[in-house]
């Protein structure tokens, strides 16, 4: 298996289709937010890869910081599709995630960039595993790295989540898969609108410090999109300052390892690959291994 020939992500945010995945009994309800400026190249991909998941029992909710790159004709275009859009000036994207979340009415709830879409199927996929197992705080998956064509670069599989994990080696569960209760936000608190970059890292760390507990789900569950004008590309000295302000502040809260940095990273990617070991990702491993080379 190619883990680079997933062409059906082209077709899959291109147009609206109709999905038949097998149909469950029971549907928990889903609320996607998403928080969008001046994205309109993106936007229609990332809504469409809402609406072509066929689920019975999702809410949309966009929320844009006052776009006039036609956006807003793209959000008049689906708007049978969004439960609930506006766009007015907001205080950065965390401020526009809020808001969305507070108005979210979802069982379980996700924060999709509108740049970033969602895999086919990945609802379904998603329901059909909380339906037998709703004793989780946030549920994740498999994730896709996809460039400004849909083109595939690359394939992210997730191992079981850990906290110490997640703080020194760096992200374990991404936003673009990962979806988490209501009860949650209300327990531990929502997105901390301080930040501009590591939103997902922050909010994971400090959700899993106090308790929460998260679930790996197999299967893909979204993809992350690369492209010239993504924050990622344009603010990387902020995402460096924010990221190590987290490390430093939950490597405080869990305690510094007896080991060099350099020795507990080979341990936790060691782990990594007794993990895929043990599932039979033989291929995986192989692709991890040999993929820049």
């Amino acid at each position: 298996m190619s883990y680079l020939n997933r062409f059906e992500v082209k077709s899959f945010v291109k147009k609206k289709e109709i999905f038949s995945p097998v149909q469950p009994k029971e549907y928990v309800k889903i609320s996607i937010v998403t928080a969008s400026y001046n994205q309109a190249k993106y936007l229609e991909r990332t809504i469409l890869s809402v609406i072509n998941q066929n689920y019975p029992k999702v809410e949309l909710i966009v929320i844009d910081g006052g776009s006039n790159d036609g956006s807003i004709d793209i959000l008049k275009k689906y708007s049978d599709n969004i439960t609930f859009w506006s766009s007015s000036p907001d205080s950065g994207q965390a401020n526009a995630i809020n808001k969305g979340l507070k108005l979210a009415t979802g069982e379980l709830l996700c924060f999709q960039n509108s740049d970033d879409i969602f895999y086919k199927n990945s609802f379904h996929i998603l329901n059909n595993y909380f339906q037998k197992n709703k004793q989780y705080d946030g549920y994740f998956g498999d994730l896709l790295i996809i460039d400004a064509d849909d083109n595939v670069l690359e394939e992210i599989k997730a191992t079981e989540f850990e906290l110490k994990n997640q703080i020194k080696e760096g992200m374990q569960i991404f936003n673009q898969s990962f979806y988490f209760t209501k009860n949650l936000l209300e327990t531990h608190g929502y997105i901390d609108e301080s930040l501009k970059f590591v939103i997902d890292y922050e909010n994971v760390a400090r959700w899993a410090y106090n308790g929460a507990k998260f679930k790996k789900i197999n299967g893909l569950l979204g993809a992350f999109r690369i492209h010239e004008d993504a924050k990622t590309s344009t603010i990387d000295h902020i995402r460096i300052k924010e990221h190590n302000i987290v490390i430093d502040t939950y490597s405080a809260k869990i305690g510094k390892s007896i080991f060099p940095l350099f020795l507990v990273k080979a341990i936790i990617k060691l782990k990594k690959i007794i993990f895929f070991l043990y599932n039979k990702e033989y291929s995986y491993i192989i692709y991890r291994l040999f993929r820049n080379k």
